[in-house]
Order: structure tokens, then C-alpha cells, then sequence
């Protein structure tokens, strides 16, 4: 498996752990407002990472470092996987996975392998915009199937979504905490526009904090739990 991009330490990224961060190159979504376009867009590609020299890396790193968050891009486009992750397993490393739901065949094999010990999917937005926001086609049944594995996984989990001003207002918030009714943890992602697919986008105002605040009180009684980051 080659990666993109390699964070070797992270307060952040993993909840309540300290981890290094793998970023995988591709992604089937093409969301105006994503920061990382350099794993996104091919032509923007840098020179792959090896596995073996975040391996190699990772050796180096075990009883200092809690566990790997393994992003993107979209980390399920990758069909060694599976294979990676055992092998950052058996260095005795946590693993957290972030994906866009999208292969929901994927996120079983590694639910039913055990494989990772978090799961953060990205809900880009209501159903009725999700191929707007997203900028691909969607199979929305795949996403309600990668939703339902992860809540009754008994991994812990968590969906986010980045909020931004021109696609998302409060009753699309609402929307999407009755497609994941009843989930442990929602995050509202607030957005900041330092780098972003769409050059547009950088001009984007951004949800203040009050108004954020108003967006979860709506959630009351649909998730379980629901903060902003």
C-alpha cells in the first residue's frame, strides 16, 4: 500500500489517543470544500510513501505512540487495505479508520475481521444533496448500508460533517441526524477555508460558533451525543 502523505504525531485525530496519521492518495468524491486536494486530484499527486518505510517508522515508535488514523483521500478505494492494517495491528498499534462510506463491502471485511478500533464516516450532507455536495454520483443505498454496519459494529464510532455555509443549513442538519438516528457521536465540523478543492470555496463565510450551537440543539433526541469541532 502507498500513501500520500505521513503526520508522524497527532493529539487530534484519534480521540483521547496520540497517533500518527497515514493519508492515502484517490477519492471517488470531489466536495468543493475538501483541504487536502493533493490526495484527491491525481495530477496533484506527490511521490507515493512506501508501507515499508512507515513500517519501518512505526518499529521505531512502539510504547510512544498510542495508534494510526488511516485517512485520505478515501482509504477504502484501496484493496490492501485490510492487509496494511494487520500489519500495523501486529506492532500492537490502535487503529482508526476515516472513510466516506462509500464501499460499504470494505468497511464489512474490516468490521467482521475485527481489524480497527474506530470508525469515523463522513456524512457530506441530506440525502436529497448528497450528489451536489459530494460533486460524484451516489449510491445512497451504499451509504445506509455503511451507516447501519458501523452503529451496530460495537466499534466505537463516530459521523461528522463539515458545515458549510452555501450547502448546509440547519434543516439539513436535522436531516442528517435522522439518517443516523440514534448514533453515540456526531461531530459539526466547523469549516475553515485555508485550502480547498475549489479555489471558490476559499472565499466561503463560515458558521459562527453560536450558530453552530443553534444547529445542535436541533439534534436533541436524534443522536445520542453531538459536538462541534
Amino acid at each position: 500500500m502507498h500513501f500520500g502523505g505521513w503526520q508522524r504525531f497527532s493529539m487530534i485525530d484519534y480521540p483521547d489517543k496520540i497517533c500518527a496519521i497515514g493519508f492515502t492518495q484517490g477519492c471517488n468524491f470531489r466536495c468543493p470544500f475538501c483541504h487536502n486536494p493533493e490526495l484527491v486530484e491525481p495530477e496533484l499527486f506527490n511521490d507515493a510513501i512506501a508501507e515499508e518505510k512507515i513500517l519501518d517508522f512505526l518499529q521505531e515508535r512502539i510504547g510512544k505512540i498510542d495508534g494510526v488514523t488511516i485517512t485520505g483521500g478515501e482509504p477504502t478505494l484501496h484493496n490492501d487495505l485490510l492487509g496494511f492494517i494487520k500489519k500495523v495491528k501486529s506492532l500492537g498499534f490502535l487503529v482508526k479508520l476515516d472513510t466516506n462510506g462509500s464501499r460499504p463491502e470494505k468497511i464489512q471485511e474490516i468490521i467482521n475481521d475485527k481489524a480497527v478500533d474506530y470508525i469515523a464516516m463522513d456524512i457530506k450532507g441530506p440525502e436529497e444533496k448528497y450528489a451536489q455536495i459530494a460533486r460524484a454520483e451516489i449510491n445512497l443505498a451504499d451509504l445506509r448500508k455503511s451507516i447501519e454496519m458501523i452503529m451496530s459494529s460495537g466499534i466505537p464510532y463516530e459521523f461528522r460533517t463539515t458545515v458549510v455555509t452555501t450547502l448546509l443549513n440547519k434543516e439539513d442538519i436535522i436531516a442528517i441526524g435522522r439518517m443516523i438516528f440514534g448514533a453515540r457521536l456526531y461531530v459539526l465540523q466547523k469549516f475553515l477555508p485555508t485550502k480547498t478543492i475549489d479555489p471558490d470555496y476559499l472565499q466561503e463565510d463560515t458558521y459562527s460558533d453560536e450558530e453552530l450551537e443553534g444547529f445542535k440543539s436541533g439534534l436533541s433526541g436524534l443522536v445520542k451525543r453531538c459536538i462541534i469541532r
